[in-house]
């Protein structure tokens, strides 16, 4: 009877189930419906008007017309409404990306995203990007002061209006934020940050330091930077390093570019030719926002950084300019004493100097406010505590140009206006940080060159490799080098300028500069191609910026074939050795090469560099210059020899590097390829920080692509493959048709993911494939913006 109930109701109570079942399945398949016809329509109503009317502050009414790149074209009556529509535009595209560049520079991430940024705000609000542009703003003259107000009236304007019709970006739903209004600060913070990202070197006097108290004098100096003698130029109490710095955010070390300049003698229109690509990190959206501003005596095109008035790099109707980073020594750390008996209080000359204290109060999303103290020494910040205090008697603090009060916005102003190499050059003393080599052209015919900043002269004895004691006058800087005696050249005999983050001039120069170059290749190599060609073209500049040959290996693959030619080698090891004898240093996405020798240099450096601190390796920037020399070095290095000398060295690393790539790619090296390894992704920050986001702001799959760190293709990965830094912006220009320029922007100009310009241009970075942008000819969608009626 029992069994028989069972049975009876058994069925009843699935059917109930999957009544409930049924129910669940539908109200999630309503949210879920619901939701995404929620974020479809907040996605499609935040998208830009590009045509119609819009009213705004304005004086008189301004068009703008966005061409088939998505490149905005403002043609205004004056420089305020030119400066306000900018200020409107660029918010209209990259707002978010505002958003996030003014609270990573000011150290206020945590206010929106939360706890897992307060080691972020707290490094940043201890350098004091934002200190240090409250101080620029102090000096600026007043029409800067006009032009960056008119500019946040402009970034305002859209803002209030996205705010008031719920039409902000989708991101600012996704962090539960909305933006606070803009200042004429945070655009000045935005550029002081952009002189954090191209450093400085202190990492690197830090990393020395750890060397020489962890290895023997001459083990540790045999890894202290210098570069190879005889290639081409342009011309007492230890610190714990490890724990002081382990949350410090390091600055990209690949973060360069290339650049040069051609004399009309040796080009094919008989005018000059001018090629920048500077290299930075490759995110979605570009770091770069493509602009031309026209009005009054303004009529300048190319690339700013979001959030700024203004053009940085590109051309006007009588010059054209680009920069790559000359990556000078301009911080220094300084080894501060401290008072036993006040914390606040540091040695200097004999007395106990107090220092200033600055509150930094740091907001937490969805916690209390952490209370957070800046102490600032007569050089600058205490450094060396920001993560945790550290309790000890003596400190590290930063000495930085950066931090001084600067005009760089003034120079960028006048370099829209310049009209000739003396105009150009007199814009240039206002531009202190970063420092960067400048290459210019003319329709005048002159090209030129100049490092220029605010870089300090190192006394006699003292040269930027170590941290300094704080506590004595005589190591404090006192004076920079002159303007008129920074490096330059003009109009040069041999016809071309190029740099390429290599050193800039030879042992005659009678300043020093830096101790820490890029690896010579990509210089040698855009010299190799420009010197013996007379009748260069545009396409031959952008077939350059697209090169993809290695003098790293070329250099460095005859070596190892050479030295493990006797070695007793498995059959595997001699078909990759033949295979890189066949090699003809092209770092073609196709070939197995180049993904054989980049695995290679890498298990080199993990066996040279065992004994070193995993927590300090993010300090050793110029590594791979070391490498190279220790390289050359062979049986002489100390490292070398240490772990059994270069053969050993060779023939373990190469076994090692074969039985990873057997295992990631199959056993026939013939089949494995650059590009399934080495791939582009251009990411975005909300889709890097959750991965089911990535699905919705990555639209295109990584793509394999081919050059390398060392390549003038600029491509370098992350060690795991993924290329996330490289040109950021290619540019070419011929000076006989100056109304035209040629541009790469990676992915696209646009930050709204359902926007055509969103990553329209990642295949184009990809490829080679440049778009034209034409200061006297445009057409597209045309916008009008009008003052606003009473």
């Amino acid at each position: 009877m029992i069994e028989e109930s069972y049975s009876i109701q058994e069925p009843k109570k699935k059917k109930r189930w999957i009544r409930w079942i049924s129910a669940i399945v539908i109200v999630i398949l309503l949210l879920t419906a619901g939701g995404v016809f929620y974020f479809t329509n907040k996605i499609n109503k935040s998208l830009p008007q590009t045509e119609g009317v819009i009213e705004l502050p304005l004086k008189e009414e301004v068009t703008v017309t966005r061409d088939e790149s998505g490149v905005p074209h403002i043609q205004a009556e004056t420089l305020q409404d030119l400066y306000t529509a900018q200020g409107y535009i660029q918010a209209q595209d990259r707002l978010f990306q505002m958003e996030l560049a003014r609270r990573q520079a000011s150290g206020t991430l945590s206010e929106v995203i939360g706890e897992a940024s307060v080691n972020n705000d707290k490094y940043f609000r201890t350098l004091g990007l934002r200190r240090a542009a409250e101080k620029s703003y102090e000096i600026y003259d007043q029409e800067t002061i006009d032009v960056l107000q008119w500019f946040s009236d402009g970034v305002n304007a859209y803002m209030n209006e996205a705010i008031e019709t719920n039409s902000l970006p989708i991101e600012f739903t996704l962090i539960g934020a909305n933006p606070e209004p803009w200042t004429p600060i945070d655009s000045l913070t935005i550029g002081k940050f952009m002189a954090f990202d191209l450093g400085g070197h202190w990492e690197r006097q830090a990393f020395n330091y750890y060397l020489l108290n962890q290895f023997s004098g001459e083990k540790a100096y045999e890894l202290f930077p210098f570069y190879p003698k005889d290639r081409k130029t342009i011309i007492e109490d230890e610190i714990d390093i490890a724990s002081s710095f382990k949350e410090a955010v390091i600055p990209e070390p690949f973060n360069g570019s290339n650049n040069w300049v051609v004399s009309g003698d040796k080009t094919a229109s008989g005018k000059p030719l001018l090629a920048d690509d500077p290299h930075l990190g490759l995110s979605t959206p570009s770091i770069w926002y493509q602009m031309h501003l026209e009005a009054e005596e303004i009529n300048v095109s190319g690339v700013i950084f979001s959030g700024v008035p203004g053009i940085i790099l590109g051309h006007n109707e009588h010059i054209a300019w680009g920069v790559t980073n000359t990556g000078p020594d301009v911080q220094q750390l300084y080894i501060e004493k401290r008072d036993p008996n006040d914390d606040n209080a540091f040695l200097f000359e004999g007395e106990w100097e107090i220092a200033n204290v600055h509150q930094e109060p740091i907001k937490v999303k969805g916690q209390k406010t952490i209370d957070y103290e800046v102490v600032e020494t007569r050089h600058g910040p205490i450094v060396s505590e920001f993560a945790e205090e550290s309790g000890k008697d003596t400190v590290l603090s930063l000495r930085w140009t950066a931090l001084d009060a600067t005009r760089e916005l003034h120079a960028i102003l006048q370099l829209n206006q310049a009209k000739d190499w003396e105009e150009f050059e007199k814009a240039l003393e206002d531009f202190h940080a970063p420092a960067q080599n400048f290459v210019f052209a003319s329709t005048d015919g002159t090209i030129a060159y100049k490092a220029n900043g605010k870089i300090p002269i190192y006394k006699e004895g003292e040269n930027a490799l170590l941290p300094l004691p704080g506590w004595e006058e005589q190591h404090e800087w006192k004076e920079f080098i002159p303007f008129d005696e920074l490096p330059k050249l003009i109009n040069p005999e041999k016809g071309y300028i190029a740099t390429a983050n290599n050193k800039v001039a030879g042992d005659s120069y009678p300043y020093h500069i830096s101790n820490v170059w890029a690896q010579p290749y990509r210089y040698e190599r855009i010299v190799e191609v420009l010197q013996p060609n007379d009748q260069l073209t545009v396409q031959d500049m952008k077939n350059l910026q697209m090169d993809i040959v290695n003098l790293r290996a070329r250099e460095f693959v005859p070596l190892f074939i050479e030295i493990l030619k006797e070695e007793s080698l498995t059959e595997q090891e001699q078909h990759v050795l033949r295979l890189l004898e066949t090699w003809n240093f092209s770092d073609d996405a196709n070939l197995p090469q180049p993904l054989i020798f980049d695995r290679w240099i890498s298990e080199i450096e993990l066996i040279l560099y065992e004994e070193i601190d995993e927590e300090v390796m993010g300090l050793f920037s110029g590594k791979g210059q070391t490498t190279d020399e220790l390289l050359r070095l062979g049986n002489k290095s100390i490292w070398m020899d240490d772990n059994g000398g270069m053969v050993k060295v060779l023939h373990t690393s190469l076994t090692s590097t074969i039985k990873h790539l057997e295992h990631d790619y199959g056993k026939n090296p013939a089949d494995w390829k650059w590009g399934d390894y080495h791939q582009v992704e251009f990411r975005h920050p909300i889709a890097s920080a959750n991965k089911w986001l990535g699905y919705l702001f990555h639209k295109e799959k990584p793509l394999p692509v081919g050059g390398s760190a060392v390549t003038p293709l600029a491509a370098s990965h992350n060690g795991f493959g993924l290329v996330n830094h490289g040109a950021s912006w290619r540019f070419v220009i011929d000076l006989s048709e100056i109304s035209k320029g040629y541009h790469t922007v990676g992915p696209g100009q646009s930050g709204h993911l359902k926007s055509p310009w969103y990553s329209d241009q990642t295949t184009n970075w990809v490829e080679g494939t440049f778009n034209e942008t034409n200061i006297a000819d445009h057409e597209g969608d045309i916008l009008t913006l009008i003052p606003e009626q009473k």
